[in-house]
């Protein structure tokens, strides 16, 4: 087989990273570290050599601004918020996931109708 799963998944999680970004700011304002710590726990590993570049592309685009913010322990950081236009392309992001994921439940259902599909996770059995 020529084909490596994990790059497939990598690509994916490349696909939905920024929208995954967005979600993690539209709560409050965030520092660098702290966007790669909520991925982290989200289990997406994200370095900040691919933040940096995204960040500075949606503030460009008029997504995102940001403020300095003092530290106590160091130079001022640079924390990210969602400007209003960033709002109305997070409600186009989220219309867009939830018509992708009904999309894939669907196709999911129709063939597991016909066929089983492997599952990877680690459900454990109820017991009675």
């Amino acid at each position: 087989m020529n084909i490596n799963a994990e790059n497939v998944k990598s690509q994916m999680r490349k696909g939905y990273l920024e929208y995954c970004i967005l979600l993690i700011i539209c709560k409050k304002p965030a520092y660098v570290s702290d966007i790669i710590s909520e991925l982290k726990e989200a289990k997406m590993i994200v370095v900040e050599g691919t933040l940096y570049p995204l960040l500075t592309r949606l503030k460009n685009n008029g997504i995102l601004q940001y403020q300095w913010q003092e530290s106590a322990s160091g130079p001022p950081r640079k924390y990210y918020e969602l400007t209003d236009s960033g709002r109305a392309f997070l409600a186009e992001l989220e219309a867009g996931w939830e018509e992708l994921k009904q999309a894939v439940e669907h196709l999911k259902n129709e063939e597991s109708q016909n066929h089983i599909i492997p599952t990877t996770t680690n459900q454990q059995p109820k017991a009675n």
